[in-house]
């Protein structure tokens, strides 16, 4: 995706404590937003992204949040989200956060130097255990010791939970990474289905999308939500509308609104990030 710097004539640094700053941090890249919290708009977006075909480091993490005057200073509220690849959900009433390793490894594998969290979220009822890459966690941990991380399923479960209640029928949330997708079903405010798959090509995507359709009985009328590294002028889009008709692209919802610097921005490549700060963590 590429790098971006939108920013409100609004905006001023001065007034950090009447701002929300949440800020997205992984391998494939960093990005944060800037909420102005007395007029409830987003005001500012900027996104950096890792050297050509490589992962982001711990040194050019750190060195983008040493180099950027705007992520020192004081702000209302601080979040932070941690994307990853390896996540599960488990009911709150059987959850141990002295069991959250095993919890994880029933599902999946923590490989070396990975760092295993977890966070609530509060529809469903339930935990997201997720794994990050142990740097990550140091490094944030430095820079800003007072924010708990949390995944970023937790804000891409509220935004179609919230959506779902006001639709017929089933709804569908693809949300695209760059080398994985999260794939949620839910049906009248409840989630039947939440998943992260791998994928190497859009030939897996839509494998992986029509066969979980298919088993939860998804009908071909029925909204397709897109959110991620994903556009409506994509192949991707136009290939699935071929067997699914009701192709959308999540608008985060929430109590804000939009700087007019976002008008021709596609906000749905940065659902997780804007949709946070509804869900009063």
């Amino acid at each position: 995706m590429p790098e971006q710097d939108l920013i409100d004539e609004t905006f001023d640094i001065n007034s950090s404590l009447n701002y929300e700053l949440t800020m997205q941090i992984s391998t494939a890249g960093f990005a944060y937003c800037i909420l102005d919290t007395i007029r409830n708009r987003y005001v500012l977006l900027r996104s950096r992204d890792p050297d050509e075909n490589k992962a982001m480091t711990a040194e050019k993490t750190e060195e983008i949040i040493i180099s950027d005057s705007f992520l020192s200073a004081r702000f209302k509220k601080t979040n932070l989200i941690l994307p990853s690849a390896k996540s599960t959900l488990v009911p709150s009433p059987l959850f141990d956060p002295l069991k959250k390793e095993e919890y994880f490894s029933l599902n999946l594998v923590k490989d070396e130097n990975e760092i295993i969290l977890y966070n609530k979220i509060t529809d469903p009822d339930a935990f997201v255990i997720f794994s990050v890459p142990e740097w990550l966690t140091d490094l944030t941990g430095r820079y800003f010791p007072s924010v708990k991380p949390c995944h970023h399923a937790t804000s891409l479960i509220d935004q179609a939970m919230h959506l779902s209640r006001d639709e017929a029928g089933q709804l569908v949330l693809v949300h695209l990474e760059r080398d994985y997708f999260n794939l949620l079903v839910l049906e009248r405010g409840s989630l039947k289905f939440y998943n992260t798959f791998v994928y190497k090509n859009m030939n897996d995507i839509m494998y992986y999308l029509f066969n979980v359709c298919k088993t939860l009985g998804v009908k071909r009328e029925e909204n397709v939500w897109f959110s991620g590294l994903t556009s409506s002028h994509d192949e991707l889009s136009s290939r699935v509308q071929e067997y699914l008709r009701n192709i959308k692209f999540m608008i985060p919802s929430g109590n804000f609104s939009f700087s007019y610097i976002f008008n021709s921005f596609e906000v749905h490549r940065y659902l997780s990030l804007f949709g946070i700060s509804r869900c009063g963590l």
